[in-house]
């Protein structure tokens, strides 16, 4: 693998070993799009554990499923954060190393060896519970040949898209380094964002992050909270920034699509296409479909796609409300197939590939004359036209 100009990986073909078997084109989602399946039930669900649900992004069904899978002897495979804030898939098998899996992560995640792992386990006999984007599902799926596996749990999300790991590393750095570190590292970065901060983890302060932190504001007004790193217990929860998450730079960055990967303004692995068993996300819109159900503590909307995703959820202990896919879909604009394009895109990635801060990057995007608007304005409308 290695990483663009972007900071998102794409795999490299060695030609020198290549055999030319084709398997690669064979087994990849976005050549062969599998058809899509419609869900067989669409329901609001909240966790009756109120202490699990606030630590939770939405409604404390992820965990619920996890507890469920460890029990009866399975693996659960998830995205945690790695020694330097990066993100990776893991596999755990106690429920104490399922907690770092719980939360949204807004990066997209190294899957390494996960695919090889996971055969591994269904080929053992062993339960497993695969979570991840609609395109990992997808592409696991094309790993395993399509095999299906009566032990296997496979959950997607409604996906927004997946932002630039190297943006959110540049991010990282200019945030919470030290200014010593910062030059250092912006005398590598101009122009070269393939540089890994090795050292940041030993001299970051960095103790906990939370994309989608509920305790000051609620589930719809989440806040972005970095936590210091501390020996001292009575340091831990020592807030070293906090943000509404639509007021904080790099969230704006990722919740106004400018630096998604390409492929995500036009997902080919979405809404059904995946073949989950099951699909999480945020029932947005509940205080207003359904006031009663809300208490702002977080809600899930699960999509139950096939029987074996059925009779898991039928399991759990949870709150449920029957909904549908049309309601469920009103307030959520991650069902898209298609992103808006940014208009900014280029403009933001042309300065942050010449050492501009990621801060400064978006801003720039935004303070633009009347007549460089306009004239963006005019190309969207024409690319519109032209499509």
């Amino acid at each position: 693998m290695y990483e663009d100009d972007e900071g998102f990986s794409y795999p490299l073909v060695n030609q020198d070993t290549c055999i030319n078997c084709n398997l690669c084109e064979k087994v990849c989602p976005m050549l062969h799009q599998a058809e899509k399946i419609e869900p067989q039930k669409v329901l609001a669900a909240k966790n009756t554990c109120v202490e699990e649900r606030m630590n939770s992004s939405s409604g404390g069904v992820f965990l619920l499923l996890a507890k469920e899978v460890i029990k009866q002897g399975g693996v659960v495979f998830g995205a945690v954060y790695d020694e330097k804030w990066e993100v990776h898939h893991i596999y755990a098998t106690k429920i104490e190393d399922v907690y770092p899996m719980m939360g949204s992560k807004y990066v997209q995640s190294r899957i390494e060896n996960s695919y090889r792992e996971a055969e591994k386990f269904l080929k053992q006999g062993q339960k497993v519970m695969f979570v991840g984007s609609p395109c990992q599902i997808a592409g696991f799926r094309a790993f395993l040949r399509n095999k299906e596996y009566d032990n296997l749990l496979a959950i997607d999300f409604v996906c927004h898209g997946v932002p630039s790991p190297g943006v959110w590393r540049r991010y990282l750095a200019e945030t919470y380094s030290n200014s010593e570190m910062m030059v250092q590292y912006r005398r590598q970065a101009a122009g070269k964002n393939s540089v890994l901060l090795s050292s940041l983890n030993a001299k970051s302060p960095i103790g906990d992050i939370k994309f989608r932190d509920k305790t000051e504001d609620g589930w719809k007004k989440y806040r972005f909270v970095v936590r210091k790193n501390s020996v001292s217990t009575t340091d831990r929860n020592t807030v070293l920034s906090s943000d509404i998450h639509y007021m904080n730079v790099y969230m704006k960055g990722f919740l106004n699509n400018i630096y998604l990967r390409p492929s995500c303004y036009s997902c080919k692995c979405k809404n059904g296409v995946s073949h989950s068993d099951l699909t999480l996300a945020d029932f947005w819109g509940i205080n207003t479909i359904n006031p009663s159900f809300d208490d702002d503590k977080g809600c899930s909307l699960v999509l139950i796609n096939s029987g074996r995703g059925n009779a898991i959820f039928e399991s759990l202990k949870l709150e449920t409300w029957k909904s549908d896919l049309k309601i469920a879909k009103q307030f959520n604009p991650g069902f898209g197939d298609m992103i808006p394009d940014n208009p900014f895109r280029k403009r933001f990635f042309r300065m942050f590939n010449r050492g501009m801060t990621v801060e400064k990057s978006i801003q720039k995007c935004y303070s633009l004359s009347f007549m460089e608007w306009c004239k963006l304005k005019i190309k969207r409308i024409l690319k519109q036209i032209l499509k």
